[in-house]
């Protein structure tokens, strides 16, 4: 049986619920995955109010729509972060506050801990999202890094979420980190270490994106193989990356998106450089069954012609592994 195909609505937090799921039905989509950002998906609501979840379903079901997982980038991103102005522009009023960095990080965690409690009551068992990172300024290592600066930041990931986790655990409901640049983990390196610094407890895993793993050169089916018990959830997203040396690297030179003079950039689903035949296969190995999510970004494309092209070309790449060896007919 194909896997489904949904929408990652974070892109388009601009649209009421209902007018995207309309829209996403027409374009040949299963389902819908939630951002908690919007009207899409509100935690707040869904904790006060026991017809929320149900009325969250139903408007669905309206446009022949089912939902998996919710996702909360946002708030999470808040939990490890260094705070400064930036992330009052990401955040809810109730979460930012006054502005002060601790206080910020707190409240997000409570969110955190809500959204787990918000999303086993609309019955799904994966929220997506980010960790933040108290280290990622510390990327390159000049002035040397002292290594326990980078001990710290993991601890210091370890302390601010494994509270979170166990609310996650008390309502079974798993986390995927979407692996990503600014993240506690944004490789195959910081994936595994993330895993030992919470003790390699079953709650936290990875909501898998290959577009944030190929332009930085990691090998991103590598990425399945190694770590196929922690994919909780798959992104299908295109990036694109240039053959030959640019004006800008892999930090992206301060350009925006969609600048041509940039190294790499998202692409619609088939117009970059991911191989996603041989992520299909990965899956198929390691017998992944959940959403096939996309979550579109392209600067130069119309996002609805690209959300319909997107959804038709995952479907295309999707496929059944095969039951039997293909020689088993030679045989007598």
């Amino acid at each position: 049986m194909a896997r489904p195909v949904t929408l990652f609505t974070g892109q388009w937090a601009d649209l009421t619920l209902e007018e995207l799921a309309e829209k996403a039905s027409g374009w040949g989509y299963d389902g819908l995955e939630l951002a908690c950002w919007g009207d899409h998906f509100e935690v707040d609501k869904a904790l006060a109010d026991d017809n929320y979840c149900q009325g969250r379903h139903d408007l669905l079901a309206k446009y022949g729509l089912k939902v998996w997982s919710i996702s909360n980038h946002l708030v999470g991103q808040a939990v490890c972060d260094n705070i400064d102005s930036r992330h009052q522009g990401i955040l809810s009023e109730a979460i930012w506050g006054d502005g002060d960095p601790a206080g910020v990080q707190e409240r997000a965690a409570e969110e955190m801990k809500n959204t787990a409690r918000a999303a086993a009551k609309l019955g799904v068992n994966v929220v997506n999202g980010f960790t933040g990172s108290s280290i990622w300024h510390l990327l390159y290592s000049f002035p040397p890094n002292d290594p326990g600066q980078i001990d710290a930041g993991f601890e210091d990931f370890a302390n601010r979420w494994n509270p979170i986790f166990d609310v996650f655990d008390e309502v079974g409901v798993k986390f995927g980190l979407e692996v990503h640049p600014t993240e506690i983990a944004f490789d195959i390196v910081t994936a595994e270490r993330a895993i030992e610094a919470v003790n390699g407890r079953e709650a936290f895993g990875f909501n898998y994106d290959p577009s944030h793993l190929g332009y930085q050169g990691v090998d991103y089916v590598a990425f399945l193989e190694r770590l196929s018990d922690r994919i909780y959830h798959v992104h299908m997203k295109d990036v694109w990356w240039a053959d030959t040396p640019r004006l800008s690297g892999v930090f992206g030179g301060h350009l925006n998106f969609g600048d041509s003079q940039r190294n790499w950039d998202f692409r619609s689903i088939g117009r970059g450089s991911i191989n996603f035949e041989e992520i299909i296969r990965a899956l198929n190995n390691m017998e992944y069954d959940g959403p096939l999510s996309i979550e579109w970004e392209d600067s130069g494309m119309d996002r609805e012609h690209g959300a319909r092209e997107s959804c038709a070309a995952v479907k295309g790449y999707d496929f059944e592994p095969s039951a039997v060896a293909f020689d088993a007919a030679f045989e007598e």
